[in-house]
């Protein structure tokens, strides 16, 4: 049995200590939005929060996150920054295809977590590695800018 904490919850898995934390986010605990994308940490699909650091669930075995704080999509809103960027991807119409939009998200929040005004640069440099294959790159940093104006 493993423990994990989860979106805030201490929760307890069947799983061999290798197993991927995406695999045991989507297929033990049903957390569906974390989305499988490459399988080698390339992507950004499987972005969560380990300890609020993006960290890419399909290369991490889920024996590496005992202990600590594991953040999903489905919590994202509970931060201020989280909820700023899903307000944000509705108001501009971000989603095309949606495959590559949680990890998107978790990435974004993530930058407007350490850096509530950022360049362009700074977007650039904090969602690199995240791939939209319909190339939303453009609405991604126009709902970033938006969802940083609405922090304090």
């Amino acid at each position: 049995m493993i423990k994990l904490n989860v979106n805030g919850k201490q929760l307890n898995v069947e799983a061999s200590p290798d197993t991927p934390l995406l695999w045991v986010l989507r297929d033990d605990l049903n957390m569906t939005g974390t989305k499988y994308g490459c399988g080698m940490a390339m992507c950004g699909a499987c972005t969560v929060w380990l300890n609020g650091v993006p960290t890419r669930a399909c290369q991490t075995p889920v024996s590496a996150v005992v202990g600590q704080n594991v953040t999903t999509v489905e919590d994202i809103a509970a931060t201020p920054a989280g909820k700023a960027v899903q307000a944000a991807w509705r108001k501009l119409d971000v989603v095309q295809c949606g495959f590559c939009q949680s990890g998107q998200i978790m990435a974004a929040a993530a930058l407007l977590v350490r850096n509530k005004r950022p360049t362009d640069a700074d977007i650039d440099a904090a969602m690199a590695g995240n791939i939209c294959r319909c190339a939303t790159y453009v609405r991604i940093r126009a709902a970033i800018k938006e969802a940083a104006s609405t922090l304090p």
